[in-house]
This record gives C-alpha cells, sequence and structure tokens, in this order.
C-alpha cells in the first residue's frame, strides 16, 4: 500500500465519531492548559493519561490506544497554542516555548493589537500543524523501514543519545539535568528483573514487584508538583489584562507574516525532529532568524507582528516534528513525547520501526487526527479570542482543587491500591521541591521510560557477543550514536569553560 492509502485509513479512523469527539475534547483543553498560566502541556498530559484510560476502558486495546493518543496529542499541540494568549495579553508565558512571544505580542497588545496578535498566532499555529502533518507523511515510512535495520547495540545507543540531548539541554545546570536522567534511571530498575526474575529494590515489600507505575509518578511530578508550587508561592499581585478588540487581521498583517510563518514552520519542524531540542528551542531559533534575515531588526522588540508568527509557528511545528522520532524510532525526543510514551506503554503498544507495520490503524489514525485537530485549533481560537482570554482570570480556589481531584480520582481508577495514592503525594511534594531547585524533570521522566528498553538492548547486544562491550564500537551506526552522545554533552562543557576562562582573563 501507498502513503496515500494508509493516510486515507487513518482520516478513516479519525473521522469517527468517537475520536473527532477526542480530539475536539483534546484541543480544547490543550488551549485552556496552554493559557492557565505555569501548567504547560506536560502536566496537561500526565493528567489526562489516567481520565482517558477510564474512559476509553470497554474500546479493544488498539481503539483505545487510539483514542486516547488522539486526545492525548491534542492537549500537546492546543497547549502550544494557548501559551500565546497569556504572552500577548499578560506579558506571562503560559509555557517556556512561549517567552520569545512576549517580545512584540505583549508590545502589540499595548498598541491595541492584540486581536490581531492572536489570530496571526492561530494562523502560524495552523499553517505549522499542516506541515508538520506532511513532514510526518512523508519521512515517517522511510524512517521506520530504516529503524527496521536496527540491532539491540544500534538501539542502546540511540537510547543513549536520547538521554544525552534532553540531559544536554534540559534546564540551566547540566550537572542538576545528568542527576536526574541517572534517578530515572534508577527508579526504572525497580521491581522483578526481566530475565533473572530477581527482586531489585523492593526490601520485601510486595507492591513493588511490578515497579513504580510511570502514571503515578508523571501525575504526581508536574500536576500536583505545580499544585504544591502554586499553593507555596502563589502570587497575589493583580496583573492588567490587556483588552481584545478587533480579532481579524489587516492585509498588511498578512503580508508581514506569510514568509515569517512559512520559515518558522519549517525551521521548527526540523528543529523538533532532534531528540532534545524541543519547542523551546525551536521559537528562540526562529525569532532570532527573522531578525536577522529583517530588512528593519530594529523594530523587533517593539511591537513587529513577525516577531509573532515565526516563534508560534515554530513551537507548533516542533510538537509535530517531536512525534517523528517517538513513532518511528521509540524515542521521546521531550518532556510531552515521554509521557506520551509512557501512555503508549500502558496500552501494551510499543513505539518504534514496527509500529507501522504492527499497529498501522492506531500509528496513521493519530497522524490524520492531527490534520483534523488543528482545524479545529483554527476554527475554534479564531472566534473565541475573547473566550480563552477571560479564562486567565480563573481564581485559583477553583481551579486547584479540579487538579487535586482529577489526579487523585484517575490514579486510582487505573491502579486501585492506596499506594499508589501516598506515592502520588510523595511524587507530588518531590516534584515541588525539584522544580523550586532548578532540578528539570523531563530526564527524569525520560529515564524513567528509556530505562528498561536500555537494559533489555544491552542485555540482548552483550548475549550476541558474548559479553565483549566492544560491539557497542564495532557496529558503525552504534558507533555513529554514541560520539553524537558525547558531543551533545560534552560541546556545551567545553563552550561554558572556555567562556569562563575568556572571563578571567579578561578581569585579569
Amino acid at each position: 500500500m501507498s502513503v496515500w492509502s494508509f493516510l486515507m485509513d487513518g482520516f478513516a479512523t479519525a473521522l469517527q465519531w468517537h475520536n473527532l469527539l477526542f480530539a475536539f475534547i483534546g484541543v480544547l483543553i490543550g488551549t485552556c492548559v496552554g493559557v492557565l498560566p505555569g501548567i504547560g502541556p506536560m502536566s496537561g498530559v500526565a493528567l489526562l493519561i489516567p481520565v482517558t484510560a477510564s474512559i476509553t476502558s470497554g474500546l479493544p486495546p488498539e481503539e483505545a490506544a487510539a483514542s486516547s493518543l488522539i486526545l492525548l496529542a491534542g492537549v500537546y499541540y492546543g497547549a502550544m497554542y494557548g501559551g500565546s494568549t497569556t504572552s500577548i495579553l499578560l506579558n506571562t508565558p503560559g509555557e517556556s516555548s512561549s517567552v520569545v512571544t512576549t517580545l512584540d505580542g505583549y508590545q502589540l497588545a499595548k498598541q491595541g493589537r492584540a486581536g490581531a496578535a492572536l489570530a496571526i498566532a492561530a494562523i502560524g499555529s495552523f499553517v505549522a500543524g499542516i506541515v508538520a502533518l506532511l513532514g510526518l507523511v512523508f519521512l515517517a515510512m522511510p524512517l521506520s523501514e530504516l529503524a527496521l535495520q536496527f540491532g539491540p547495540a544500534e538501539y542502546f545507543s540511540l537510547m543513549v543519545l536520547g538521554l544525552c540531548a534532553v540531559s544536554g539541554l534540559g534546564g540551566k545546570s547540566m550537572t542538576k539535568a545528568l542527576l536526574m536522567t541517572v534517578f530515572g534511571l534508577a527508579l526504572g530498575t525497580i521491581g522483578l528483573d526481566n530475565v533473572s526474575g530477581v527482586a531489585r529494590f523492593t526490601y520485601d515489600i510486595p507492591v513493588l514487584y511490578q515497579g513504580l507505575e510511570f502514571l503515578t509518578i508523571a501525575v504526581g511530578l508536574f500536576a500536583l508538583g505545580e499544585v504544591f508550587r502554586t499553593l507555596h508561592e502563589r502570587d497575589t499581585k493583580n496583573q492588567l489584562i490587556a483588552k481584545v478588540d478587533r480579532v481579524l487581521p489587516t492585509r498588511q498583517d498578512m503580508r508581514q507574516s506569510a514568509v515569517p510563518i512559512l520559515r518558522g514552520s519549517l525551521l521548527g519542524f526540523f528543529i523538533g525532529i532532534l531528540p532534545g531540542a524541543g519547542a523551546t528551542l525551536a521559537s528562540f531559533f526562529s525569532y532570532i532568524t527573522e531578525k536577522k534575515l529583517s530588512k528593519h531588526p530594529e523594530r523587533f522588540g517593539t511591537g513587529e507582528i513577525a516577531g509573532v508568527a515565526a516563534p508560534e509557528s515554530a513551537n507548533n511545528a516542533a510538537a509535530g516534528g517531536a512525534m517523528i522520532p517517538l513513532l518511528t524510532l521509540g524515542i521521546p525526543g521531550s518532556g510531552t513525547t515521554a509521557i506520551l510514551m509512557g501512555a503508549l506503554l500502558m496500552y501494551n503498544i510499543q513505539p518504534g520501526p514496527l509500529l507501522f507495520s504492527d499497529h498501522p490503524k492506531m500509528a496513521w489514525g493519530l497522524i490524520a487526527s492531527m490534520f483534523v485537530g488543528n482545524l479545529m485549533l483554527l476554527i475554534l481560537n479564531m472566534p473565541l479570542v475573547k473566550v480563552f482570554a477571560k479564562i486567565i482570570e480563573t481564581p485559583a480556589r477553583y481551579l486547584l482543587p479540579m487538579i487535586i481531584a482529577i489526579s487523585v480520582f484517575g490514579v486510582y481508577a487505573v491502579q486501585l491500591t492506596t499506594f499508589d495514592l501516598i506515592l502520588l503525594v510523595v511524587c507530588g511534594v518531590v516534584g515541588y521541591f525539584l522544580s523550586k531547585h532548578d532540578y528539570p524533570l523531563a530526564p527524569l521522566v525520560l529515564g524513567l521510560v528509556l530505562g528498561p528498553m536500555i537494559e533489555n538492548n544491552m542485555r540482548r547486544a552483550l548475549t550476541t557477543s558474548n559479553g565483549d562491550f566492544a560491539i557497542f564500537v564495532q557496529e558503525p551506526l552504534s558507533l555513529v550514536f554514541l560520539i553524537f552522545a558525547a558531543l551533545w554533552i560534552g560541546v556545551p562543557l567545553f563552550l561554558k569553560r572556555r567562556g569562563k576562562r575568556v572571563i578571567v582573563s579578561e578581569e585579569a
């Protein structure tokens, strides 16, 4: 079958009434999650995993997985758009990838052009979603076929590269990011060893024999951790929200935004494919590129419409690009895709090269739903910009109890153990203290998800080589991945040390 035949089958799945409903709910909740400052796509997706598991419990496993992923992916790229609303109206980014949008978006709002800025952000998000969809369609199958040739050594090295990439770009301190990665890998070893059957770090507690449940840890770290942070560090200042008047952009706005939207979409997509790069890097890179190429770079930062169009397109395209390594290689490139991977594993579906051959209905249904979801986002956000702007005013006393209730009931509905509820609260407290001291949570989640796979592939490779570790550098692709992993960690450290030497020499 051709790619287009598979895509048409995917649309047949995505256009089923219940999947259309899931896509709509996903993008609606995602937009709300993005609009509310501080929650972000990782917390939103983690929070809704138990909810989707409960809703889809009556469906066959593959259909349940497809419906859940359609909703969760909708939350992911919906939150990418929603973050622009607070950036433009409040000068407060909803999540990290919308930081750049504040530079020109808020200036436009102060000039009375908030509606035009929000509309351009919506149009840029839609175009970026289409670009990401086309990239997925044309790159998914070739990459899957290439990955089918990987052996255990190549998979081990590729997963190590994924860990190093996220650790190298996760937070201000690489040391803290690496510590969190090791902590995640250590948590992944708890339970019965799959090969020998030996209990590891269980301390004769029967409930630990099956290991720590990914869902409980993710919801605790991100959702409850954010609740504790808000309760402890609540800002009581009243922020002035810019007024939204005319929503439709002018012809001049469209002319000035067309090329930046296209350029930002392409840049964001290819940056999103890189493990660990993520939407934040894509939006910064896109903004810098537009400023460099502009005939009037001095206008950037004073209310230039291209300064909104480019980064908003880039962060949405990066969200679509990040799905490629997840679906084709089984390597999550960011914290949110790591949570999506954990959701797939809950349904006993292994992301990677066999996904498109073993579960084509689910894989292509998810890809097709991204087109449907982006169309829904455009239709929703253009006329309802003023409604979403009102969500910013939601008092914490209503919002926080809802998040706590969804977290507790969701985890208990899936796990049915009081141990997981205790673990949920513990992870919430730990997540708050870690984020407070600038320890990034994404590497921990990635280590927890990839740890067992890294261990299994390392054992398989050593079995074929009779215990010879040289197999990891004898296989050409494996060696290339390990070199890239070392460079991803080593180059930033070298540049940082060199920068410190220059500063010391200048002071001297």
